[in-house]
């Protein structure tokens, strides 16, 4: 069995993995990544996932790879209230533990399906427990009420973004297309945006973001991509950002 010492750029995320097809490409829905190092010792694949971590500067794992207890569904605890993740006991641990997570049974609700946005909402509401050592929970009515509250949404928004990868591979762009071509034609439709908005054209303005969103879907997958995962990555950092509004635009504060 070989260990793989994995490095993401755009994330600034350093892993280690057995499988990269599966927990990087499937899970993470990532195609451009690195391979660091690799080993049949999952000893020396711990130790060097920790020092290429502090190498880059990137965040260290709180557990190292060799203590990982892979928790699987059976691990949740559940009541009619409330969802428990065991072991999670700081609210990172939960992409450590249950990053494979897929979907949740709620009791006497249903069956939350797990995107990208659900378990970052997951995340960002457990809370600990007041009463027992399990983990953090969340709260079963808040979870269902944001998933179906998002779902259709999510679901339509899901569905826009295929239909137009799928536009760009019916007309030859996915398989023929260029990354640095798509770029050049970014800066042609944010050109046709400025001129919109000097022109205070809303119709053109409209048509002017939807055009950019198009290349940018394309640039995304040619470069083996999804435009909703680097969304998601953007959100992520934005989200805990903090600073004010400045002659028009927003300037986070420097920490």
């Amino acid at each position: 069995m070989i260990y793989y010492i994995y490095r993401i750029p755009r994330t600034n995320k350093i892993g280690c993995t057995k499988n990269l097809k599966e927990r990087v490409e499937e899970q993470q829905g990532c195609f451009n990544y690195e391979i660091l190092y690799k080993t049949e010792d999952i000893n020396k694949a711990s130790d060097k996932e920790i020092e290429l971590q502090k190498k880059y500067g990137y965040k260290l794992d709180r557990i190292p790879y060799n203590k990982l207890k892979i928790h699987k569904m059976e691990e949740i605890y559940q009541t009619s209230g409330t969802t428990t993740f065991k072991s999670v006991f700081e609210k990172s641990d939960f992409k450590t533990y249950y990053s494979d997570l897929k979907k949740l049974d709620l009791t006497g609700l249903g069956t939350v399906k797990v995107n990208n946005d659900i378990f970052n909402f997951i995340e960002s509401k457990l809370k600990k427990s007041q009463y027992n050592d399990l983990g953090m929970y969340i709260n079963n009515a808040t979870l269902w009420n944001y998933y179906n509250a998002n779902k259709e949404e999510n679901t339509k928004q899901n569905n826009m973004f295929d239909n137009i990868r799928q536009w760009a591979k019916d007309k030859g762009i996915l398989e023929k297309g260029d990354s640095k071509t798509q770029y050049i034609k970014l800066q042609e439709e944010a050109g046709e945006l400025a001129k919109a908005i000097l022109n205070n054209d809303r119709p053109e303005i409209i048509d002017a973001i939807g055009d950019c969103v198009v290349v940018l879907t394309n640039l995304a997958a040619l470069e083996k991509l999804k435009i909703e995962d680097c969304i998601n990555s953007a959100y992520n950092v934005i989200s805990k950002r903090t600073g004010k509004m400045k002659n028009g635009t927003f300037v986070k504060e420097n920490l």
